[in-house]
């Protein structure tokens, strides 16, 4: 009809909002509730609102509308009206009225019949549609409602590895929508896959890795599995894959250990994975054509697809990321995944916005989808079936992948109870299960406690990233001493009050200390940009006494990829979809800094061996450590006999003036980390200690000595 508009909307459980905008005069409206196509009820005498060329009708229902029918309206001269149902999520008693508990979601198979179980409750009607094999025929099932807002449908038959999606009615509207709930699928996304669970069995966990008496014990390396294997000065066969990422005896141009082989040997406990589960912007097909980081989620329970040698067998991706942990594991490494479960990509075209219209994620009071991070579109975690879904996702990669550890993007836009059952879950698998996150505190659109540093108290268990620690590290790199006392408070944990600084922890756990991390500007280039003056030599200078302040500080230590060898990214800050280019791990530059590399893995063993930095308690640590300011530069001196074995006294000396600096000992000490990173035992015995500029030593009295 020209110039007309009209819409229909359940705005209460019992009332029906009818809008009518039209430049054509009308009548008094007697509508009618078309009911599953065929079955008409009169509608009750409305509550009008009208101006010239606007219509407000509320029509108050005897009872509540019973979700799961079709309905629309029907108005003499108009065309039929459908009903728009989906603000019905908003409604006071929607979760507990459709919450399910079940664990059937998704897709069950047996060798006779496989069943499958999609939470649809504002649906009118889901469709199954699946086919058995790539190139046969789809078959259209009609799936049966059951009570909250479940469809289920049971087909007879070896469904091993078929292909389905559900076809979904919501509103008089029909999308298509892949499973939320599915174990595999196809190249992206494109359909669900049926997972025969004894051709894909559970990785078990390995006995032989060591266990970790508290978090401090860690080391953690971030990676990608694309950036550490695409560089095309090593031999590793296939680059940007999982299973590239574990060839052993791979090496470099000029024969350093490259991939597998060089991750090892650097002496860290966890790597820390950018993200492998399935994500958007990457075409499975041509992953040459485009990049991402991978912070834009689409399947929570399949692993990313790019990263498979065949992407067009499904059981692949899944069998190469289990592989690749698994080799981690035989090497003594703990693996923990980028989990992105605060957002994703775009949520029209998820899943599930096309299943459940108007649940899974925030809105701002202004009715708009909320996107906190900028990143994405917020989920409301908090909603029982999203926190669902997030708790059965994590569940599925601790138990299935034998995941060691989660590092929450953006935690702080995730509620505070769903982290906790994760954790509690994975620490019951494994007590040292490492949790860990972004605790910005971006603001939110709930009223309820989020991951948020804020909230640090009520999630005891968990690390932050310490934004105190990276900026005051970085301005006291550079030689800004504006930071000098906030740098002294990070030291410590941040757990301690110190300088007037109010403790932002309840101890060192819960610090997580770091100067990089994949989208921050890179070391090199805060210096470059800092420090213009300084030359490539110096500035590699002062980034390993970075490396040295973060690998020997209270609290959880961190690294990102390329960090250990001054990497730039030439300026970018943020190189989430900038190419190879700017994030792979450069084989050449290491071939160039093996004096970097060789340090690096001198200050991880050297924390290794002295226990006196798994401390966390403030009690501990708090009479362990003085402090004195040097002319350009810091001392840090530890002491107790009974902590510091072998030592009696350890001292570190940062220079990061312009200038050589001298210090005398009252004692002889032995030179345990010189410039090079030497901690080969030699025991160099130093009264007259010279610290160069840019530079960083320890010296150490032995137990022995008065």
């Amino acid at each position: 009809m020209r110039n007309t508009f009209q819409t229909a909307r359940l705005v209460e459980p019992d009332v029906i909002r009818l809008i009518i905008f039209t430049d054509l005069l009308y009548e008094r409206v007697q509508a009618t509730l078309v009911v599953d196509h065929q079955h008409n009820v009169p509608l009750p005498v409305p509550k009008v609102i009208s101006t010239s060329n606007l219509l407000i009708a509320d029509y108050k229902l005897p009872a509540p509308l019973e979700l799961g029918h079709s309905y629309a309206l029907a108005i003499p001269s108009f065309p039929i009206i459908p009903l728009d149902v989906s603000e019905a999520t908003t409604f006071p008693n929607f979760d507990l009225q459709y919450s399910y508990d079940g664990n059937d979601l998704g897709a069950t198979y047996k060798e006779e019949a496989t069943e499958w179980v999609v939470w649809a409750p504002l649906a009118s009607s889901v469709t199954l549609k699946v086919k058995r094999e790539k190139k046969g025929r789809w078959h259209y099932r009609e799936m049966l409602r059951e009570e909250r807002g479940i469809y289920r449908l049971r087909l007879k038959g070896d469904y091993d590895g078929a292909y389905y999606t559900y076809l979904v009615i919501n509103s008089e509207l029909t999308t298509e929508a892949i499973d939320p709930y599915a174990k595999a699928s196809g190249p992206n996304g494109e359909y669900s896959v049926v997972l025969n669970p004894k051709t894909f069995p559970a990785l078990k966990r390995n006995p032989a890795l060591p266990r970790l008496q508290n978090p401090t014990e860690a080391i953690i390396y971030e990676a990608s599995v694309r950036d550490m294997t695409s560089d095309s000065h090593t031999d590793i066969e296939h680059k940007g894959k999982y299973l590239g990422l574990i060839e052993k005896n791979r090496k470099t141009t000029n024969g350093l250990p490259a991939g597998f082989d060089y991750l090892c040997s650097l002496g860290f406990t966890h790597l820390q994975l950018m993200p492998f589960y399935d994500f958007s912007t990457i075409d499975e097909r041509h992953p040459e054509s485009s990049y991402n980081w991978g912070y834009d989620p689409k399947q929570y329970f399949v692993p990313e697809g790019s990263y498979a040698i065949d992407v067009e067998d499904p059981l692949a991706r899944l069998k190469e990321c289990q592989t690749m942990i698994a080799s981690f594991h035989e090497a003594g490494i703990r693996v923990t995944m980028d989990a992105v479960y605060n957002h994703v990509y775009e949520y029209q075209s998820s899943s599930f916005e096309r299943i459940v219209p108007n649940y899974y994620f925030r809105r701002r009071k202004d009715g708009k989808i909320a996107s906190t991070s900028g990143c994405g579109d917020d989920l409301a975690s908090e909603r029982p079936m999203v926190r669902k879904l997030i708790v059965d996702s994590a569940k599925w990669w601790i138990d299935q992948y034998d995941v060691d550890g989660f590092r929450f993007d953006l935690m702080g836009i995730i509620d505070v109870e769903t982290l906790k059952i994760i954790e509690k879950y994975g620490k019951e698998k494994d007590p040292s299960f490492l949790v860990y996150g972004e605790g910005w505190n971006m603001g939110g659109e709930v009223p309820l406690p989020l991951g948020t540093m804020d909230n640090a108290r009520l999630l005891p268990g968990f690390a932050y990233f310490n934004d105190i620690y990276r900026e005051a590290g970085k301005d006291f790199l550079a030689a800004n001493f504006s930071s000098f006392e906030r740098l002294k408070f990070a030291y410590l944990g941040s757990s301690l009050e110190y300088s007037g600084i109010h403790p932002r922890f309840l101890d060192a756990r819960q610090s997580l200390n770091y100067l990089e991390c994949h989208d921050d500007k890179v070391l090199y280039d805060v210096l470059s940009d800092r420090r213009p003056d300084l030359g490539v030599e110096s500035k590699c200078d002062l980034i390993k006494m970075g490396n040295a302040l973060i690998a020997l500080s209270f609290g959880i230590p961190f690294f990102h990829m390329g960090q250990e060898i001054g990497a730039s990214k030439f300026g970018e800050n943020n190189t989430h979809n900038k190419g190879d280019k700017y994030n792979r791990f450069s084989y050449r530059l290491l071939e160039e800094r093996k004096d970097m590399y060789d340090y690096f893995k001198s200050l991880l063993s050297f924390r290794k061996k002295c226990r006196a930095f798994h401390f966390y308690d403030q009690r501990v640590i708090a009479p362990l450590v003085e402090y004195e300011n040097l002319n350009g530069g810091l001392r840090i001196h530890l002491s107790d006999p009974q902590e510091l074995r072998p030592y009696r006294e350890l001292d570190f000396f940062f220079n990061v003036s312009e200038n050589d600096l001298s210090y005398q000992l009252c004692y002889d000490h032995e030179l345990v980390i010189n410039r090079t990173g030497d901690v080969s035992g030699a025991h160099v015995k130093v009264e007259n200690l010279l610290i160069p500029k840019h530079s960083f030593i320890a010296v150490a009295l032995p137990l022995d000595e008065n």
